[in-house]
């Protein structure tokens, strides 16, 4: 029984000290670098229970869908064709209910073109050194959009990767004027190229009015140039009411068990308050310890997430549903709010059932019933009891039946007549002697038939059949030296 507890306690320790903050599970490099143009995937190799729900900022701002080039997996975070502008510091933030892990990375752009710089002419195979190719944009899919509308305070980045030989030149002109070194990147970034250093994309951030106007990239080398145009927008905010844009959320299907996310994108001029409400089926308002009536139907208020400000002046919250349950199922709202009102959309939750099947409950003792020692001892004493009758009764039987003598041989041998006079004779009545009024059942049963035969007048004794019981032999030794031997034979009426 000690044992037993024992295993029970440190199951339950074993079981309470997996659930806990989330946890580094392997070592990882906090510096990393990759070359210009290539993709790259930070590591974020975090556990715990319940699952952490990860987040990645670089230098102190929140990565979300908005960055195009930039997606957050289940444990990494991948870069597609890195720019000089990726290189600074990313931290993986891990967060659940019991607490947070933070895992930082220093990632530095490797530009060899640049660091060969003029050697890149003479490194050359012989037959390229001196073939001349007009410059090429090299992403022509990422400059189709050449009109882009933005509000106010939100950031834009124009492309103009290019290729050619020699390596061409960019520079980068607003309304038919070179931009200087400064302009445009409002973090410092030059917007046109400077010596060896080539700038294929211009980013603007902070958007004002005076941002408005066309960008030009005009990419030029020996052989060639070639040109692209963007027209640039910036549309002063106005203060009213938040826009749900997009098609979010939409209705959404989850396995029992797994994980899914609602998100909501709400376009306002200030940053806007975004919150998720769930609606509370008839019959569960009371499991809910408060609730808001919108309409003819009562809600309940979930815990707000954080709010990301996406470049195109839009913000965006999303909604996670881990470990999908039955009751999870239903519709949701997301409700976008400033100061001059509020817009709110719907989606449907629906949880598939759950596939492993019930375990069926073993049903336990109460207390109105008998303990189980009684249920199971009442019968096996029964059986024991009836089982051992039937053995003494057939024992008792076989006895008898191998022991029982013979109505002749059950007399002593003075007494016993020729076989021939007995059946001359017929049965005789009890020899003068014998045990009192006692005969053995056969003989009983030929004296009652004689009684019979005779009319039933003769006096005759009354008799009553005997039983035989034991026979056993006795030796006696005399002083005189003489040896006497007799038997004993019981009987009884």
């Amino acid at each position: 029984m000690l044992l037993f507890w024992f295993c029970v306690l440190t199951m339950a320790e074993m079981s309470g000290a997996a659930r806990g903050p989330p946890r580094v599970s392997e070592r990882v490099i906090h510096r990393q670098s990759v070359r210009l143009g290539r993709t790259m995937k930070l590591p974020c190799p975090v556990e715990g229970d319940p699952p952490p729900l990860i987040m990645w900022t670089k230098d102190g701002r929140n990565i979300h869908s908005g960055w195009s080039r930039f997606r957050v997996l289940q444990q990494a975070l991948r870069i597609k064709e890195v720019e000089t502008d990726d290189a600074g510091t990313y931290i993986c933030k891990a967060t659940n209910g019991f607490g947070s892990v933070n895992i930082n990375f220093t990632l530095i752009i490797i530009d060899d073109q640049s660091s060969r710089g003029g050697a890149a002419t003479q490194d050359s195979p012989p037959d390229l050194a001196g073939k001349l190719v007009r410059p090429r944009f090299t992403q022509p899919a990422k400059m189709r959009k050449r009109v882009i509308a933005r509000p106010v305070g939100s950031s834009v980045r124009l492309k103009c990767t290019a290729s050619g030989n020699p390596r061409p030149d960019i520079v980068w002109f607003k309304d038919s004027r070179p931009l200087a070194d400064g302009d445009g990147a409002a973090d410092g970034g030059r917007a046109a190229g400077a010596g060896k250093k080539k700038k294929w994309t211009l980013s603007l951030k902070n958007l004002t009015p005076e941002h408005s106007g066309k960008y030009t990239c005009h990419v030029s080398n020996r052989a060639g140039a070639i040109n692209a145009t963007y027209k640039v927008e910036v549309i002063q905010r106005t203060n009213s009411k938040p826009v749900l844009t997009g098609t979010h959320p939409v209705n959404t299907t989850v396995d029992y068990g797994g994980t899914t996310s609602f998100q909501c994108k709400v376009r306002s001029d200030v940053k806007p308050v975004i919150q998720w409400l769930k609606r509370v089926e008839p019959g569960e308002v009371d499991k809910f310890n408060s609730t808001i009536e919108v309409g003819t139907h009562r809600f309940v208020v979930l815990p707000k997430g954080e709010v990301w400000s996406r470049p195109d002046g839009s913000y965006l919250n999303k909604l996670l549903i881990s470990r999908a349950k039955k009751e999870d199922a239903g519709m949701y709202i997301c409700l976008g709010a400033n100061t001059m009102g509020y817009r709110f959309r719907s989606a449907y939750l629906t949880v598939l059932p759950d596939s492993k099947p019930q375990s069926i409950p073993v049903p336990t003792a109460t207390s109105q019933s008998l303990p189980w020692p009684v249920i199971i001892g009442i019968p096996a004493g029964l059986a024991f009891i009836f089982g051992t009758a039937l053995l003494w009764f057939c024992q008792s039987k076989r006895t008898c039946s191998s022991s029982s003598p013979s109505p002749s041989s059950a007399l002593p041998a003075a007494q016993r007549l020729p076989a021939a006079a007995r059946d001359r004779v017929g049965p005789q009545p009890p020899p003068p002697g014998s045990d009192k009024d006692c005969l053995s059942y056969e003989d009983y049963v030929a004296h009652q038939q004689l009684l019979l035969s005779q009319g039933g007048t003769a006096a005759v004794p009354k008799v009553y059949p005997k039983i035989y019981t034991d026979i056993h032999t006795h030796t006696h030794s005399h002083v005189d030296g003489k040896v006497h031997q007799h038997q004993h034979i019981h009987y009884q009426c």
